[in-house]
């Protein structure tokens, strides 16, 4: 596969980016347990028909986190910018899906479809069970014990609420904890959401939407992806078994096909 990368200087951050393909551009918006590695099952198969554009979130992979506070849908106006990209169908998951319909929210004329993977969603208010969960990552953190965070993580988000460890892909596993290494400890860098959040403006999204979600993955995402869908006019929803929060990443065959046969003869 042939293909680009370089830097770019956004908004104060240097973002790492690649673009891949050619034909009416798709960009590829990582998890906040992940970085644009994630998509590697995706890239090539894409890029068969569209010019595709993966990148580092700012503290991901790497892209750099300095201090201060920033919002992501602007990083993602910003790098947009830099490289001439005025129309653009978004795949975003969990974190990058909220990223992605922040952006829709905000540069609407920009967004030509939207695929949610497992998305999050500003304003949404998490249960008792996320809570406890963030709350017990922070602790380990705090106290300096990454391993431990993120352990957490791979158990919760990747193995998912009903399957063991010995359940799921080993590689996938091992991804994601090398992916959460390589991620920014630093509390210095303060993103912001939209406000109003979200969730109360799920009315103003006219892109074509389709919402995918891992059978395995946990309750809150289920209910997020049920208010997506019953608020977007329009949105379609497919749930992938054998998957919990990175569908692309334990189902990549049915992933692209679902992908693939949704994505509108976008204009180039």
């Amino acid at each position: 596969m042939d293909g680009t990368s370089g830097t770019a200087d956004v908004n104060g951050a240097r973002l790492w980016y690649e673009l891949a393909g050619d034909g009416p551009p798709l960009a590829l918006l990582h998890a906040g347990i992940a970085d644009a590695r994630m998509w590697d099952a995706q890239v090539e198969h894409f890029a068969r028909r569209f010019r595709v554009l993966r990148y580092d979130a700012r503290g991901y992979g790497r892209s750099d986190f300095p201090a201060g506070p920033f919002a992501r849908h602007d990083d993602l106006h910003g790098l947009l910018r830099h490289l001439g990209i005025e129309r653009v169908a978004l795949v975003g998951c969990s974190m990058g899906g909220a990223t992605a319909i922040d952006f829709a929210l905000t540069h609407p004329e920009m967004v030509t479809a939207l695929v949610l993977v497992a998305p999050g969603l500003g304003g949404y208010q998490w249960s008792e069970a996320m809570q406890a969960f963030d709350a017990e990552e922070e602790a380990a953190l705090e106290r300096g014990d990454l391993e431990a965070a993120i352990e957490m993580n791979v158990c919760f988000w990747v193995d998912g609420p009903r399957r063991t460890p010995e359940q799921v892909d080993p590689a996938v596993r091992e991804s994601v904890r090398a992916m959460m290494r390589d991620a920014s400890t630093s509390t210095d860098g303060r993103p912001v959401r939209l406000d109003p959040p979200a969730i109360d403006r799920l009315d103003e999204i006219a892109a074509s939407t389709l919402v995918i979600a891992g059978e395995e993955d946990v309750a809150d995402m289920a209910a997020v992806a049920d208010a997506l869908v019953a608020g977007i006019a329009g949105a379609r929803r497919v749930t992938l078994p054998g998957a919990a929060h990175l569908p692309n990443m334990e189902r990549p065959e049915a992933f692209n096909r679902a992908v693939i046969d949704f994505l509108p003869a976008l204009p180039a």
